[in-house]
């Protein structure tokens, strides 16, 4: 009989991970909390450092999925381990597994947490991923009431290498991704200002530092400060406070739309999800990994397994890798008698 895994969570990095061992002969289980596999990328219009539809990064990870039994809209409750193996309980059910993936991934982090920026509060102050959706929808920016922003302030580190809200962390991904919607921002509407406020660029990944020149060449404008508050004008405009770090200088400006950059926080149900097997959080909150260096995608817990951003931000490539590898140390865990 073939032994069973469970992967947890249908991100890009569970998708993988599934994939992967099935094609070692395993009998896969996948839970997925939403309607649809594909995690927070199924949410995004494009991609950095190219503008590749996500979609179709997507697309391609669900191709071959016929031998893997996938459950969609699956709340996972509790993993129990009893005697070397485990039980999955989810959606009122019990399913046993000689091994588990965990892909559980993070959650954005929520904006409404910074009052003074006016999530949810103005109108026009949306976040990143909201952004993405109207992208999706319409292919530019739009204010609440339809027009199309003249001009545009992107705040970065939202929830990232900040102390006040217990996230100190950098979320990696933020820079680029605010490099890239600058670009588009600029490409669906040309004559609009856009101003990036930023603590510090970090563009670390290949293609990242040209995406940042083209930016430059196509008008956006960079200013080193970090926002100190919003306030909303008559009209629905937005007064943006910040300093000029570079100049040491106060400044204001009325914009007709903020983009909060959110960064990745870790999932507030990995606690209660892996109580019961005593999975450990790292200092920023995300589940623990054996060895940072040697041993990434091994948990302290033999026979369960960490893939991707459930364990600190990633990006996509690196979800993906990560899950391959947790795939290849589940497979030799489970053929090591």
């Amino acid at each position: 009989m073939s032994k069973k895994v469970a992967i947890i969570g249908g991100g890009v990095a569970g998708i993988e991970a599934a994939k992967k061992l099935s094609e070692f002969g395993y009998e896969i289980s996948l839970f997925e909390k939403d309607t649809e596999l594909g995690g927070h990328v199924a949410k995004w219009d494009r991609l950095f450092p190219n503008q590749r539809r996500a979609q179709e990064v997507v697309d391609i990870l669900q191709k071959d999925l016929e031998k893997i039994q996938v459950y969609k809209s699956a709340n996972v409750q509790s993993i129990n381990r009893e005697n070397g193996s485990f039980s999955v309980n989810a959606t009122g059910k019990s399913y046993p597994a000689d091994a588990v993936v965990v892909a559980t991934g993070f959650e954005l982090f929520p904006a409404e947490k910074k009052e003074e920026y006016g999530y949810q509060i103005f109108d026009n102050v949306i976040t990143s991923a909201d952004l993405e959706l109207m992208f999706k929808k319409f292919g530019k920016p739009q204010t609440v009431s339809g027009v199309n922003p003249s001009r545009v302030a992107i705040i970065h580190c939202v929830g990232s290498r900040d102390e006040k809200v217990n996230r100190p962390y950098c979320s990696k991904v933020c820079c680029v991704t605010a490099v890239k919607q600058a670009i588009e921002i600029k490409e669906s509407l040309p004559n609009c200002e856009v101003f990036n406020f930023y603590m510090d660029l970090r563009l670390f990944g290949p293609g990242y530092e040209e995406l940042y020149k083209k930016a430059q060449t196509m008008g956006v404008t960079f200013v080193r400060g970090r926002l100190s508050e919003t306030s909303e004008l008559e009209g629905g405009r937005i007064l943006v406070k910040a300093e000029d770090t570079l100049s040491s200088k106060p400044l204001k400006m009325s914009v007709d739309m903020v983009v909060l950059m959110v960064g990745m926080s870790p999932n507030p149900e990995n606690n209660e999800l892996f109580n019961g097997v005593g999975l450990a959080e790292n200092s920023d909150g995300f589940l623990q990994v054996n060895d940072y260096h040697t041993e990434p995608t091994k948990s302290q817990i033999e026979g369960i397994f960490i893939a991707g951003a459930c364990s600190g931000p990633n990006n996509i490539t690196d979800s993906i890798n990560a899950a391959r590898s947790a795939a290849m140390d589940a497979h030799k865990f489970l053929t090591r008698n």
